[in-house]
């Protein structure tokens, strides 16, 4: 089917992502930034990368080995596509690991922690290396060497594996010259020396640079004439054919573990691997040698995650903060309920804290009053106090309705224990739609008082994940608006049941009103600027993509509405385009907080209508998933999500980044300005530091 609108109009998606791990890269780069956090960003970029390749690269190759020629949005077709992100993931994972040995390595050394490297142990160090590597290693490494009875063992997804070259006969006579040696899952990719052996405050050795120094002692008798550290990508996307598949948890459980093993897309090796170890490779894995990344140092920077938390140096990490409870809230055994009759209640993460939504959901449990709770889950980790509130509801006899997103990607194992867990204890569990994810944040508790049942609802841009609230920005709101809660409760009944889809007095839902009513809106503002009014559009989102509603921004800014887009990923819109976009103007803003939040502002002749999310601007989100959007009715609440989500980040002249027709970013420097960093003011205004806050 040809494109309906012009290619030269779009940028592309797989380039813009790599433009987006660019940014992060900048902050790794940054020497303002605490020296640790720069390594956990370095780390961040590495684990955007592998999935990345993981997911994105492995569709394109799919698409490739298909025969595809359909072009995207752009004009490009997946091959074209794949030979550009060649030529630009290159560079940048070069640049990469030069941020790592020449800035990092270098400043974290000043700082007393060290990497410690093979060629300067010392003889301490050393014996130190060799026992740890006797004890630790030797006994659950298996090393496979290649010969007509050892074929090439399975490599599992971004696993540590080594190649060894070798010289000489073993002890039945075969003279097999290559080996590959796995690096035992259950052993940390870099080990704590004792700093009185590593003689600085923290040292660290690579478990690569053990395994080098004593590969010889696998294989007693033979000379080791090389060992080169690898690791190979592979597609982890899950092929489950929804609609043949009589029951989808069984068909993913049986999946999940072919992940660890789909066709590969990537090689990383070290920079000093032979080439005919190389040649091996490249061959087994049956990639071309474009699909190869040498590299100067570790092959996986995701292991070093872990290391400012191993750290004990605050001054080198961000400060520590406490998040507030909005003052409604802030009385010790506050009642949820009789708070949000008075008012609806929003939470601002993760300046505010995520504990009235556990409190919310713990106080249902054991109310008697309560007889009902229903609850979407997207992502909610393998922890979890509020999904043990669910599961305690359900064994106070409240009837208890989950539904569970069954292929939110990377979380499919924890979300099945959870719907175990659930079913056992006689809560409903239902996995949506097929064929469309629910990815909508809901959750309803039905409570009887005097005589009648009433429902409130807690709505959301971001998931019920505890550990996410810390680190990704996010709206929240608490309501017990009839006509809101009414809405909320078709939902899930489409969600747990059969039947058309009724028209909603407020949500905007996808697959079936959102797109449209964003468009809607769009042009209500494009004809309020032909008519000579003032127009205005803020929105704030993760990723803008969809050609549609890209076309419809372009329609405004052509009347003369003023569209401003805060996206912090990728972004096909091209801004700035003389007769297309000049009204237009498109920034990312990259900080300590991962950007999650989806508002949506439309002037609309001084109403100034507000809407919070769980869906971006995406094909996927409009036509493939279950989304709500929300409008913020309350007008001090209103004011509050345009002036913390969204003014001050337009305001922001420290870690924003603003993007050209061409699709790339320059960070905005303050001119006569003082500087302005939204997430440090936002920090400021609505939380505490830690040393200052009451525990």
């Amino acid at each position: 089917m040809p494109n309906r609108f012009a290619a030269q109009q779009f940028l592309n998606r797989e380039l813009g992502q790599l433009e987006f791990n660019r940014r992060v890269l900048a902050q790794a780069e940054d020497t303002s930034i605490p020296l640790l956090e720069r390594l956990r960003y370095l780390c961040i970029v590495s684990s955007n990368l592998d999935e990345f390749f993981e997911i994105r690269v492995a569709g394109l190759k799919e698409q490739v080995k298909l025969g595809g020629i359909a072009t995207g949005s752009d004009g490009l077709t997946a091959l074209q596509t794949l030979a550009l992100v060649r030529e630009q993931a290159h560079p940048l994972i070069a640049m990469q690991y030069q941020v790592f040995n020449k800035d990092l390595i270098p400043a974290l050394a000043g700082q007393g922690i060290q990497f410690l490297r093979r060629p300067d142990w010392n003889e301490a160090q050393r014996t130190w290396v060799r026992d740890f590597f006797f004890r630790e290693v030797m006994p659950v490494l298996t090393p496979i060497g290649l010969d007509p009875a050892h074929p090439f063992p399975r490599v599992v997804n971004k696993s540590l594996n080594f190649a060894v070259e070798l010289q000489g006969k073993d002890a039945f006579g075969r003279n097999s010259a290559r080996a590959i040696v796995q690096a035992p899952r259950v052993v940390p990719r870099t080990i704590a020396m004792p700093h009185e052996i590593s003689g600085c405050e923290h040292g660290f050795v690579f478990l690569s640079s053990i395994l080098h120094a004593h590969v010889g002692e696998l294989f007693t008798g033979m000379e080791v004439l090389g060992c080169y550290q690898f690791r190979v990508t592979r597609n982890s996307n899950l092929f489950v054919d929804e609609e043949e598949v009589k029951n989808l948890r069984l068909s993913l459980q049986g999946e999940l573990p072919q992940r660890h093993f789909g066709d590969a897309v990537r090689l990383e090796v070290a920079d000093n691997c032979s080439p005919q170890i190389i040649e091996l490779l490249l061959k087994e894995f049956k990639l071309s040698p474009e699909d190869l990344y040498r590299v100067h140092g570790p092959v996986n920077l995701v292991r070093l995650m872990g290391i400012p938390d191993l750290v004990a140096r605050d001054d080198l990490k961000f400060p520590a903060f406490v998040p507030s409870v909005p003052g409604v809230l802030r009385k010790k055994g506050s009642n949820m309920f009789k708070v949000i009759r008075k008012c609806d209640v929003l939470l601002h993460h993760p300046y505010q804290s995520f504990k009235p939504v556990i409190d919310f959901i713990q106080q249902a449990a054991s109310d008697a009053s309560v007889v009902a709770i229903k609850q979407t889950v997207y992502r909610t980790g393998t922890d979890s106090a509020l999904m043990e509130a669910l599961i305690a509801a359900a064994e106070h006899g409240k009837e208890v309705t989950v539904v569970v997103e069954l292929l939110a990607r990377f979380d499919e194992e924890a979300n099945i224990n959870w719907a175990n867990r659930l079913e056992e204890v006689g809560a409903h569990v239902v996995y949506g739609v097929v064929g469309h994810k629910t990815h909508a944040k809901m959750l309803m508790v039905v409570r009887r008082e005097d005589g009648k049942l009433r429902r409130y609802v807690h709505l959301g841009t971001g998931n019920y994940h505890p550990r996410t609230t810390r680190l990704y920005t996010d709206f929240g709101l608490f309501t017990c608006n009839e006509k809101i809660c009414a809405d909320a409760n078709e939902v899930f009944s489409q969600l747990t049941s059969l039947g058309k889809a009724r028209t909603l007095h407020y949500l905007w839902q996808s697959p079936f009103s959102l797109h449209s009513e964003v468009l809607r809106a769009i042009q209500n503002e494009t004809r309020l600027a032909k008519s000579g009014k003032r127009s205005h559009i803020i929105a704030k989102m993760n990723a803008l993509l969809e050609p549609e509603t890209i076309n419809a921004l372009y329609e405004a800014s052509k009347a003369g509405v003023k569209v401003e887009l805060i996206v912090r990923g990728v972004c096909a819109l091209r801004p700035g385009v003389p007769g297309l976009s000049e009204n237009i103007w498109v920034r990312s803003v990259i900080g300590r907080f991962l950007e999650h939040t989806r508002i949506f502002y439309f002037r609309n002749d001084l109403k100034h209508d507000v809407y919070l999310a769980s869906a971006d601007w995406m094909d996927r989100n409009f036509f493939r998933r279950i989304e709500i959007c929300f409008p913020v009715l309350d007008k001090k609440l209103k004011k509050r999500v345009i002036s913390e989500g969204l003014k001050i980040y337009l305001k922001d002249n420290c870690q924003a980044w603003e993007m050209d027709d061409a699709g790339h970013y320059h960070l905005r420097k303050a001119r006569r300005t003082a500087l302005l960093c939204a997430q440090i003011e936002l920090l400021a205004q609505l939380s505490s530091p830690a040393a200052n806050a009451a525990q």
